[in-house]
C-alpha cells in the first residue's frame, strides 16, 4: 500500500511541484492538497491521510499553531517544507520541537537546491514520516529549573549521536546535566545554517554551555559542542589539550556531519573515560563508530525502540553489538552521570 500524502500550502505553484515530486514514485500517493490549514482540517478527516507536509506561512492559521494542535489533538506524521535560512531556520527548528517529524527547504528558497535534489530529498523525507511514531503532545511543561550540580568527574568525554527526532531527544537529555558535566560533543544530523540557531535554543534550556563547534574550540567541562550542519565534528589534541577538528571530507553513511566519524575519533581517546549515546534516527550512521568506541574501553548507550521517533540508528547499532545497554529516553541522562559519579571511578 502506498503512503497516503496530504499536502498543505497556499501557494498553488508549490502544491503542484510538491506533488510532481513525487508523482512517479510507487510508494507515495498524494490523496488531496489544502491551501491553508483550515481546509486541511476537514480534508485530514474526510481523507485521513498517512504524513502531511505542511507550509509555515500560510493566511487564516500558520502552521505552527496548526501543528500544535494536530500534535495535541490527532497526531500524525509532518514534514515542514519552508525556508530554512534567516528566520526560517528559527521556525522549522520551533516545528521540530512541537513534534515534526523532518523539515526540508521549500522550492525557490534560499539554499534549497536543485528541483531534482528536492525531489529525492521530499521522497525520502515523507517515507522517513511515514514509519515515524507519533504521540499526542503534553501540554506545556513548567520551565525547568537549572539541574543541581552533582558530584562528578569532570575528567573524561560524552558523544552523542542523533537524527530524525533527535531534536526533543537532545534537548531532554541535555537539560538534566548540570553545569558541571565533562563535555559533550553532539553530532545531529542537520543542514548548514540549521546548527547555530539549534545551539543557540537549546543554550536557554540548559545549565551547561551549549554552542556550535568551531574549529580548534578547546573542549572543557560544563561545555556542549554542536557539529556544524555540512561538517564533520572530530576530536583532536593541540599541547595535551582536547580541542574540536572539523572537516568537509566526503559524507558518510550519506551524511556529513557523520555520527560514525565523532565516534570513530571518540574513540581514539583510549585511557579517557568515555560515554557514547545514540539516539533516534533512520539509517545505521553511528552504528560502526559506537562499536570501535566501545572496543576501545567505552561505555556505550542505545535509545529504547519504545521512546525513539524512529528506531533506526539504535537498531543498527545494537545489532552490530555496539550497545552496552539500552534505556529509555528519560534515564539517559541519569545513567550518563552514573559513569562519571565519583563511585564510578573504578568502573571500566
Amino acid at each position: 500500500m502506498p503512503i497516503n500524502l496530504l499536502i498543505i500550502d497556499d501557494s498553488a505553484v508549490a502544491r503542484r511541484m510538491l506533488a510532481e515530486f513525487v508523482a512517479d514514485d510507487p510508494d507515495i500517493a498524494v490523496i488531496g492538497t489544502a491551501s491553508d490549514p483550515l481546509i486541511a482540517r476537514e480534508k485530514i478527516k474526510a481523507l485521513s491521510p498517512d504524513v502531511l507536509s505542511l507550509d509555515i506561512e500560510m493566511p487564516r492559521m500558520n502552521g505552527l499553531s496548526f501543528l500544535e494542535k494536530l500534535m495535541a489533538l490527532r497526531p500524525m506524521p509532518v514534514v515542514v517544507v519552508s525556508a530554512l535560512s534567516g528566520s526560517g531556520a528559527e521556525v522549522s527548528l520551533r516545528a521540530l520541537e512541537l513534534g515534526a517529524v523532518e523539515v526540508m527547504a521549500k522550492p525557490g528558497s534560499a539554499g534549497a537546491g536543485t528541483l531534482t535534489d528536492l525531489a529525492l530529498e521530499f521522497r525520502r523525507k515523507v517515507k522517513t514520516a511515514s514509519r515515524a511514531r507519533i504521540i499526542a503532545r503534553a501540554e506545556p511543561a513548567a520551565p525547568r529549573r537549572a539541574p543541581r550540580p552533582a558530584s562528578v568527574l569532570t575528567d573524561g568525554l560524552i558523544a552523542i549521536g542523533a537524527s530524525t527526532g533527535g531534536v526533543e531527544a537532545l534537548g531532554a537529555i541535555l537539560e538534566k546535566l548540570p553545569a558541571n558535566t565533562p563535555p559533550v560533543l553532539v553530532t545531529q544530523h542537520m543542514p548548514r545554517g540549521f546548527t547555530g540557531n539549534f545551539a543557540r535554543r537549546l543554550n536557554t534550556r540548559c545549565a551547561m554551555t551549549v554552542q556550535e563547534a568551531s574549529q580548534d574550540m578547546p573542549i572543557r567541562p560544563g561545555q556542549v559542542y554542536i557539529a556544524p550542519g555540512d561538517a564533520h565534528l572530530l576530536v583532536s589534541r593541540h599541547g595535551g589539550v582536547l580541542v574540536c577538528a572539523l572537516s568537509d571530507a566526503p559524507a558518510v553513511s550519506g551524511h556529513r556531519p557523520s555520527v560514525d566519524v565523532m565516534f570513530a575519533s571518540v574513540a581514539e581517546l583510549a585511557g579517557t573515560r568515555r560515554v557514547g549515546v545514540i539516539l533516534t534516527g533512520m539509517g545505521h550512521d553511528g552504528a560502526a563508530g559506537l562499536g570501535r568506541l566501545r572496543a576501545t574501553g567505552g561505555y556505550t548507550i542505545g535509545q529504547s525502540e519504545a521512546s525513539c521517533v524512529v528506531y533506526g540508528m539504535p537498531r543498527a547499532a545494537r545489532e552490530a553489538g555496539a550497545v552496552a545497554i539500552e534505556l529509555p529516553l528519560h534515564a539517559i541522562g541519569a545513567a550518563v552521570l552514573d559513569r562519571f559519579s565519583a563511585d564510578a571511578a573504578v568502573l571500566p
